[in-house]
């Protein structure tokens, strides 16, 4: 309280009147009246005497005056010095397939314009990101759902991510522009691990749909996915920046999955009430341009 005590007494000194002063820091007179007793109070002495409608300084009024000012210059100068915040760690919670074949491009601008902040990807499912950042112990989360709300996360939308069937160049419904779920009645699937997304919404419309299938495996790996629709062992629902190397080289075959509940997002979330270093802030905006560069 005292710094604005100080604050408060410098513009008083300024403007040489209570009134004057009230009107410049937008308090009532008796706040400022009542701020100057109490710094007088702390420092046993008279800093402001009456001549007339004016206050004037007394010879201890002076010399706290050179210490206000000393003290507020150093107050300025360290809330500039926090502003551009630009060291330490920023941790990111996110799934598999944002790590590897979305972040990458992202980390190398964000190591150009902050070399000094060590950036922590901490890999899990959605339900424990979302979980880690209410409890800030992650800074950020990168979430692939359909659009999210939660009245305790900042969340920026940063951009739609299409989502596939694959399946092997000579599976019979390579040749199709677009499949529904109809389509994958006696398919046998290869799904991504419990907790992730999109697997969560293709079971549920299955369901609801009544379509029998065959699961015939189940991964927490990417990668043993693809290589088992490259082998014929069934076909995946996956996001299409996960299989892009694959269908330029032509291992698999991508057709559209086509729903209206089929509008996934990759989503950027963060505790509204966490303090925003200059660091923090310069992520959400380097996502955030990125993303409307390649729209």
């Amino acid at each position: 309280m005292e710094l604005t005590y100080l604050k408060t007494f410098r513009e008083v000194a300024k403007r040489g009147n209570y009134t004057h002063a009230a009107e410049a820091l937008g308090y009532a007179q008796s706040s400022v009246t009542t701020q100057i007793q109490r710094l007088e109070e702390s420092y046993g002495a008279v800093l402001m005497e009456r001549f007339g409608r004016n206050m004037k300084l007394t010879l201890a009024g002076e010399t706290l005056l050179q210490y206000a000012n000393e003290i507020h210059r150093i107050h300025e100068e360290s809330k500039e010095a926090v502003s551009r915040q630009s060291k330490g760690t920023l941790s990111i919670g996110t799934i598999e397939t944002l790590a590897a074949y979305y972040l990458p491009p992202y980390l190398g601008a964000y190591r150009r314009n902050f070399p000094d902040v060590n950036v922590m990807i901490q890999p899990g499912n959605e339900p424990e990101i979302i979980k880690a950042v209410k409890e800030g112990e992650l800074d950020f989360g990168i979430i692939l759902d359909l659009p999210f709300a939660d009245e305790e996360l900042g969340i920026h939308v940063l951009r739609e991510e299409p989502l596939d069937i694959i399946v092997c160049p000579d599976h019979k419904l390579a040749g199709q522009n677009e499949i529904r779920v109809g389509d994958l009645e006696s398919e046998s699937l290869i799904l991504t691990e419990d907790g992730c997304t999109y697997r969560a919404m293709l079971l549920r419309m299955l369901k609801e749909n009544r379509i029998s299938y065959r699961l015939a495996y189940e991964f927490g790996n990417l990668e043993a996915i693809k290589q088992c629709v490259i082998n014929g062992l069934g076909i995946a629902l996956l996001p299409r920046i996960a299989v892009a190397a694959e269908i330029r080289n032509e291992q698999m075959i991508r057709i559209p999955f086509v729903d209206p509940g089929c509008q996934f997002y990759t989503q950027l979330i963060y505790p509204k009430k966490k303090w925003k270093s200059n660091a923090f802030v310069g992520f959400i905006e380097l996502l955030g341009g990125m993303n409307h560069q390649n729209d």
